[in-house]
C-alpha cells in the first residue's frame, strides 16, 4: 500500500513539472520574446559571425587563400584627367560675329567629329559685312581674276575661310557653349574636342623624390587597374606639390571625363613584406579600424584587425594582421560585416 502511494506521488510531481504554470488574469508579465533560431546568421559574443552554408551560397560568399611575399611599396596620389594636347583641341572664333549652324547643324556634347569637318559658321555683321556678302565678293573677284590683283582674291578667300569653324582633330565633342544665333567675340572658345582613348592624368606628389623612384603607376577604372606611363615630371611646384604627368591609352579610358578627379597609385622600386588582397575585402569595424573577414571553420568567420597600404587600386597590401594560408573573404565581405 505504501508503495502504491509513493508511486502515485512521484507521478503527480512529474506531471506537474511537465505542465506549464498559467498565471491568473491580471498577473501575466507580458509575452516572452521568441527564441532566436540557432540555424540563422548571427553575430557571436566574441565578434565572429555564424553563417550557415545555405546563407553563404545565397550571399555568394567567396574566399581566397592568401600568400605572403615581397610587394612594391606604393603611394596613392590625387590626380585629375586632362586633355592630351596632341589628341584634342579647342575651336575658337577668329572673328567676332553671329554663330550659324554648319552643314550638319551645331554639334552637341558627345558627338563624334572628324578632322576638318565644318562645325559652325561665324558671320561678321559689322558695317553690313556678312557671310553672304563676303561670298558674293569672292565670286565676283574670281570672275575678274584676269584683271584684279591676286592679293584681293586671297584676302576675300581668307575672309570666307575665317568664318568657318572646323574641327582641328578627330574625336568627340567634350563641351559646346554656343547656340544658333549667338553673338561671340574673337578668340572665344566655342567647342572642345578630345580623343577619349588618349588622355593624360596629372597627379600631385608632395614628396618630390617620388618622381625619380616610380616603377609603375595605375588608376582604377571599374573593376580593372589601368596601367599608366609616366611621361613627365614638372620642374616647378604647384600648391607646394610636384605635378606628375601620366599617359593612359585604351578603350577603358572612355568612361573618364576631362577634369574628373581620380586616384593614381604609384609603385616605387622599394619593397615591403605583405599579403595582397582585393580592396573589396577591406572593411571597417565599429571602432573604425580596418578589418578583413577570415573563414576559421566551415560556417564561422572571424574579423581580423589589419594594417594596409595601397597597391594598384584594386589590390591592397596587408602588412600586419594576416598569416599566409588564411582564407580571406574576397566577395560579400560587406554583407558579412552587417550581420548582427
Amino acid at each position: 500500500m505504501k508503495h502504491r502511494v509513493l508511486i502515485a506521488a512521484i507521478g503527480f510531481l512529474i506531471a506537474a513539472s511537465l505542465n506549464p504554470v498559467i498565471a491568473g488574469e491580471g498577473h501575466d508579465h507580458g509575452d516572452a520574446p521568441p527564441a532566436a533560431s540557432g540555424n540563422g546568421p548571427k553575430r557571436l559574443p566574441d565578434g565572429s559571425v555564424f553563417l550557415p552554408k545555405p546563407a553563404q551560397r545565397q550571399l555568394n560568399v567567396r574566399t581566397q587563400a592568401v600568400v605572403a611575399g615581397e610587394l612594391p611599396r606604393a603611394f596613392e596620389l590625387n590626380g585629375r584627367v586632362m586633355m592630351d594636347p596632341n589628341a584634342g583641341g579647342k575651336v575658337q572664333a577668329i572673328v567676332a560675329g553671329r554663330v550659324t549652324p554648319g552643314p550638319k547643324g551645331l554639334p552637341y556634347a558627345g558627338q563624334a567629329v572628324v578632322k576638318g569637318e565644318v562645325l559652325a559658321y561665324v558671320t561678321p555683321e559689322v558695317g553690313g559685312n556678312s557671310r553672304s556678302l563676303n561670298e558674293s565678293r569672292l565670286r565676283r573677284l574670281r570672275e575678274l581674276s584676269d584683271t584684279v590683283p591676286r592679293k584681293l582674291i586671297e584676302e576675300a578667300e581668307a575672309a570666307v575661310a575665317n568664318e568657318q569653324l572646323r574641327a582641328p582633330v578627330s574625336g568627340v565633342i567634350a563641351s559646346s557653349s554656343v547656340v544658333s544665333g549667338q553673338v561671340v567675340e574673337a578668340r572665344e572658345v566655342l567647342f572642345e574636342i578630345v580623343n577619349p582613348e588618349r588622355l593624360l592624368i596629372e597627379a600631385l606628389a608632395f614628396d618630390p623624390a617620388i618622381g625619380n623612384d616610380i616603377a609603375r603607376a595605375f588608376i582604377a577604372v571599374g573593376d580593372d587597374s589601368l596601367p599608366l606611363r609616366l611621361v613627365g615630371v614638372a620642374r616647378s611646384l604647384r600648391e607646394q606639390a610636384l605635378p606628375l604627368t601620366f599617359r593612359g591609352e585604351g578603350k577603358a579610358l572612355a568612361v573618364l571625363a576631362v577634369g574628373q578627379p581620380v586616384s593614381v597609385f604609384v609603385q616605387t622600386r622599394g619593397k615591403v613584406a605583405g599579403i595582397a588582397v582585393p580592396a573589396a575585402a577591406l572593411m571597417r569595424n565599429p571602432a573604425n579600424q580596418n578589418i578583413v573577414w577570415v573563414k576559421t571553420a566551415p560556417e564561422h568567420f572571424a574579423p581580423r584587425v589589419v594594417t594596409s597600404d595601397a597597391l594598384d587600386g584594386n589590390l591592397v597590401a596587408i602588412t600586419s594582421g594576416l598569416q599566409a594560408g588564411d582564407l580571406v573573404v574576397v566577395r560579400a565581405a560587406g554583407l558579412i560585416n552587417q550581420v548582427r
